[in-house]
């Protein structure tokens, strides 16, 4: 927990992202709202590290405990703020990452008592029935290699088909080092560990046709007891409080279209349509720490949340609305400090 000498009376709460520690958010996140006097705390969730599933639980578990930790953190930083500042906060925000994203989603969905809105930057999905990491990730690692060695058009195909967006080919082999293999090992065990047996966390970098490899795995195969561990951690779209989503759309770790394109009709299904808005960034992935590879191609996101939580506390706070859903385009010019959503 931060609290600032000049506190505004308002908090922000934030779950880190991917399995990262409770100070992932500081410089991106914590440091701006605190020089604006919001209060800010953050969570590690509960468990951190690439054996974040290894705690003992049942499938699903550790990241329903990301949910209590979360829940907990914004009730005891409300309590804490006012015996510090003898105030109660008259606002509380939530804003989050990747999985900070998801969880923002999720609190929104479950506590939304607790908050008086949400910043969902490129929330994870997991839906029982698809998609989720588990549906697209695997194509990745199956087909991807066989595009790099030999331009296949049909393993092409299949990536794009998968989700990967057209034009994200550029993206493709730092996520095939970095982000496929772990992600979708480390989750598949939390969520479906008796797939390879007495193996923790599967075979990195296996091939095709590696007995239990996960280049091979097929979610909709799998037992009914996989899905219902989804399930037990799913999203509905039923949100209680406004929601501002951005989302990049050369996304390609959680590609846009099985991600927040489908979340988005999710809360206009589940009847919430009034409460989101839903920003759609051109040439924004998921790492932004990419854009210095590749300028003339990327900008970074962090321009568009910091613009989209303006948005959402002059939305809660003013009642001003913002513009409805669109896609914003790559502007030419300055993409490091402005994002006009």
């Amino acid at each position: 927990m931060r609290i600032p000498d000049a506190w505004n009376g308002e908090v922000v709460i934030s779950g880190a992202p991917g399995v990262r520690a409770q100070y992932a958010n500081d410089l991106v996140i914590g440091d701006w709202v605190l020089a604006q006097g919001y209060a800010f705390a953050s969570t590690d969730k509960g468990n951190v590290g690439a054996s974040f599933w290894d705690d003992g639980s049942t499938p699903g578990g550790s990241i329903r405990e990301w949910h209590r930790r979360v829940t907990e953190l914004a009730v005891a930083t409300k309590d804490t703020v006012t015996r510090v500042r003898a105030e109660r906060p008259h606002r509380t925000y939530m804003a989050g990452i990747s999985n900070g994203g998801y969880l923002t989603r999720w609190q929104l969905e479950n506590r939304p008592d607790l908050y008086d809105g949400g910043l969902d930057w490129e929330g994870t999905l997991f839906r029982a029935d698809g998609p989720n990491l588990l549906t697209s990730l695997p194509t990745a690692l199956k087909e991807y290699p066989r595009y790099a060695a030999t331009g296949d058009q049909q393993a092409h195909d299949a990536m794009i088909a998968a989700g990967f967006a057209t034009g994200s080919e550029f993206l493709w082999p730092f996520h095939h080092q970095v982000y496929w293999d772990a992600t979708q090992r480390w989750y598949r065990e939390e969520l479906d560990p008796g797939y390879d047996g007495d193996l923790k966390a599967g075979i990195p970098f296996c091939a095709s046709g590696t007995p239990t490899c996960d280049a091979d795995y097929d979610y909709a195969s799998r037992p009914q007891s996989v899905k219902d561990a989804v399930r037990s951690v799913e999203l509905t779209g039923r949100i209680g409080k406004p929601l501002v989503t951005i989302h990049g759309d050369l996304d390609t770790l959680l590609p846009i279209g099985t991600d927040s394109d489908v979340y988005d009709r999710l809360v206009d299904g589940a009847g919430s349509g009034d409460l989101h808005r839903y920003y759609r960034v051109e040439g924004g992935t998921h790492t932004d720490g990419l854009y210095a590879a590749f300028p003339d191609r990327l900008r970074p996101l962090l321009p568009c949340a910091r613009t989209g939580f303006d948005l959402l506390t002059a939305w809660v706070e003013d009642g001003t609305p913002p513009r409805a859903d669109r896609t914003v385009p790559r502007p030419e010019g300055d993409v490091l400090d402005t994002c006009a959503l």
